[in-house]
């Protein structure tokens, strides 16, 4: 059984032997979501809306739009970000990347060195991960003292283009964003058996129950309309071809936000 995904040398992105890195999303467990009940209301409130009048784009966009709008901070929000480690040379690369977010949608992100931090970045060899929106401020699942979003295999030597795949995915979790396999119309065919072996490692270590809600079936909502799959989404990693049954080989190694990814962001956090 697999129990890490993640190497713990510097060659791991550049190598061809190398498994596929994969973020890992940090789901709250239900005891303490205390938003769950939100999420479902929202839905069930877009499927009834307007007595069924919306027309098609309104409803799609809306679908979309459901979870992030429970996750999200509030629009011109300044977020602290503070690195709990790592050395100056990883830092500066984060950082910098971090802020390309900040072009298309309005909040800020203020790195500080010490006191209170909404984000707090660690790079241990756990993988890489981070909270989605504001479930960083639930101090249950993500204490204080401990890292919101980590970075497990980036170091010195890694490449510029796996700090830039990577750092823009997991700020796009920061800022509430959700992974793009985990939208309705997403039109892969997962076997299911390998999903199962592949998640019940580390990080998460999640039994089956919670690998089947929080990957396989997660975020499906019935009765209303979606947007379409985007191949080209930052917010989709690079799934290992074994993880499906359908031939079609791994996901696309995105490296920079799509289109659809600027657009979605500038509805989730418009510029006043």
């Amino acid at each position: 059984m697999a129990k890490k995904k993640t190497n713990t040398s510097s060659t791991s992105s550049n190598s061809s032997s190398a498994r596929a890195h994969i973020c890992f999303e940090r789901i709250l467990p239900d005891l303490i979501d205390g938003e769950r009940m939100v999420r479902r209301a929202l839905r069930r409130a877009m499927a009834d809306s307007d007595g069924g009048s919306l027309n098609a784009d309104d409803v799609a966009h809306r679908s979309r739009m459901a979870i992030p709008l429970s996750k999200k901070w509030e629009t011109g929000q300044i977020l602290r970000c503070r690195f709990l480690h790592g050395s100056a040379t990883v830092q500066k690369k984060v950082e910098a990347i971090a802020h390309q977010w900040e072009k298309h949608a309005n909040v800020k992100f203020k790195f500080v060195k010490t006191g209170d931090a909404e984000i707090r970045i660690a790079f241990a060899d756990d993988g890489s991960w981070s909270a989605v929106g504001r479930d960083a401020l639930k101090t249950e699942y993500f204490p204080k003292h401990q890292p919101t979003m980590n970075y497990g295999w980036l170091d010195s030597l890694t490449s510029t283009v796996e700090y830039q795949r990577v750092v823009l995915h997991e700020f796009g979790h920061a800022l509430g964003c959700i992974h793009e396999h985990q939208q309705p119309k997403f039109d892969r065919k997962w076997n299911q058996a390998k999903v199962l072996e592949y998640f019940s490692g580390s990080p998460n270590f999640w039994d089956e129950a919670e690998i089947k809600s929080n990957v396989l079936q997660k975020y499906s909502p019935t009765g209303i309309a979606a947007t379409d799959f985007d191949a080209d989404s930052i917010m989709l990693y690079m799934f290992e071809a074994e993880l499906f049954s359908d031939g079609k080989g791994p996901t696309n190694d995105n490296k920079k936000l799509s289109t659809k990814d600027i657009e979605f962001i500038k509805k989730l956090y418009p510029k006043l």
